[in-house]
């Protein structure tokens, strides 16, 4: 099995396909917006890059579960090199009130048939962030075996993905991706949380904020000792299973209240059925509260003290936006949930044969270098590469004291060479 890590040496790169705005893209490339529907008729959108007057023969196609990434900084880069991109959203962007993962790999599917029905002979995935989980996903499902699909979501829903047509892609390239977004909540979510009501209710021995447990007011770092950080993510595996036995226990009210409306016909009583249509939302508070934010001792990069939007991670978590912060229970129970979401990029990864190329930033706040090597080991492909770029974040931005400024595109310069030793336009 070929493996190949390459290590960034920390020098600045010229960009050679770099692309920031779209008002700079070289004038014979042509941007389509174009609407999709999935299997089960649902509406999503996007925007096609490619070539003027063309027939794209390599098609990469580029998808969030919940962003819409249709105008972000890879798609003027890999158009530039040749290659048509499709980027979009899902039937939900922006937005993951309601998101299953499940649906969205029918999303997916209709945007790899419409690169093909372009004259596309092979099709490229790149997921970046949460989009490499489902990239991972979309190809472990597309390549099962004859009835071997997954037949319902994680909420008990039916959903037999064997009924519907899934295109096998020919590779996948991943950019700041990580270990999906469920495990990623695990590692986020607030283990001193005791009231799931309530925002300031909090075990001050399982604070991870309080000064008692070795946190230390931001820019200076934190240091917490090996038997706090072993009872705090004792204490954050536990409260995933809490909300994740209140999801279920919504969803089975519901269900319970429709089979009841289904038995009694015209004879249910009208608040019966509401409650068969009613589906509750569930609020996921502080959800910013990784100890890796802010102690830079626990597996070393070059990241500073940062969480992905803020450099104060303390405040940040009690503010009022946060992943999964208010979802149905079928959203949690399918894409939050560690222990039952199936967009896991190291399990789904491990069931992928095609070429896999990971690109990681060594500063990226949420996925640490041991995830990222331990994802592409668990690739199944006999071609797969990680390649580490230094000094920037989860978002290709040059840390502030990297030796560059702005955007880095080492990583995209990586995929194009990739992508041409591979699959030439």
């Amino acid at each position: 099995m070929s493996q190949t890590l390459v290590r960034a040496g920390g020098s600045v790169q010229s960009p050679t396909f770099g692309i920031e705005n779209l008002a700079d893209l070289p004038s014979d490339i042509q941007v389509t917006p174009i609407q999709l529907t999935s299997e089960d008729g649902a509406p999503s959108r996007g925007l096609l890059y490619k070539r003027k007057n063309s027939t794209p023969k390599v098609g990469v196609h580029i998808m969030h579960p919940r962003s819409d990434v249709s105008t972000s900084y890879y798609n003027g880069a890999l158009s530039k090199a040749g290659y048509a991109v499709l980027a979009r959203g899902s039937r939900s962007p922006n937005n993951d009130v309601s998101t299953i993962h499940e649906n969205v790999l029918l999303d997916l599917a209709a945007g790899v048939r419409f690169l093909k029905e372009q004259g596309c002979e092979t099709v490229i995935l790149l997921g970046a962030s949460g989009g490499a989980s489902l990239a991972a996903f979309y190809q472990a499902q597309a390549s099962a075996e004859p009835g071997e699909r997954l037949t319902e979501t994680p909420a008990g829903d039916p959903l037999d993905l064997n009924k519907y047509d899934l295109p096998e892609i020919d590779g996948i390239t991943i950019i700041a991706g990580h270990l999906g977004e469920g495990l990623c909540m695990e590692q986020m979510i607030d283990a001193a949380v005791i009231d799931e009501d309530d925002p300031l209710a909090s075990d001050p021995d399982l604070d991870m904020y309080n000064p008692a447990n070795g946190f230390a007011i931001p820019p200076t770092p934190s240091v917490y000792s090996q038997e706090f950080l072993a009872r705090y993510r004792a204490a954050q595996k536990a409260r995933v299973r809490r909300i994740d036995a209140k999801a279920r226990s919504l969803v089975n009210r519901q269900r319970e209240a429709a089979a009841l409306v289904a038995k009694l016909g015209p004879e249910a009583p009208l608040d019966l059925i509401r409650q068969a249509n009613t589906e509750t939302h569930m609020i996921i508070y502080r959800t910013a509260a990784d100890p890796a934010y802010v102690d830079l001792t626990i597996d070393p990069d070059d990241r500073p003290v940062h969480s992905y939007f803020s450099d104060r991670p303390d405040l940040e978590n009690y503010g009022s936006e946060g992943f999964g912060r208010y979802l149905t229970p079928r959203a949690w129970l399918s894409t939050w949930s560690a222990n039952t979401s199936n967009a896991k990029t190291a399990h789904n990864l491990a069931k992928v044969k095609v070429p896999t190329l990971f690109v990681h930033y060594a500063g990226d706040c949420g996925t640490r270098m041991s995830h990222a090597k331990a994802i592409i080991e668990a690739g199944g492909a006999a071609d797969k590469t990680l390649h580490l770029v230094r000094h920037t974040g989860h978002f290709g931005m040059f840390l502030p004291d990297a030796p560059g400024t702005g955007r880095n595109w080492e990583g995209m310069d990586k995929i194009i060479e990739w992508l041409q030793a591979r699959f030439p336009v």
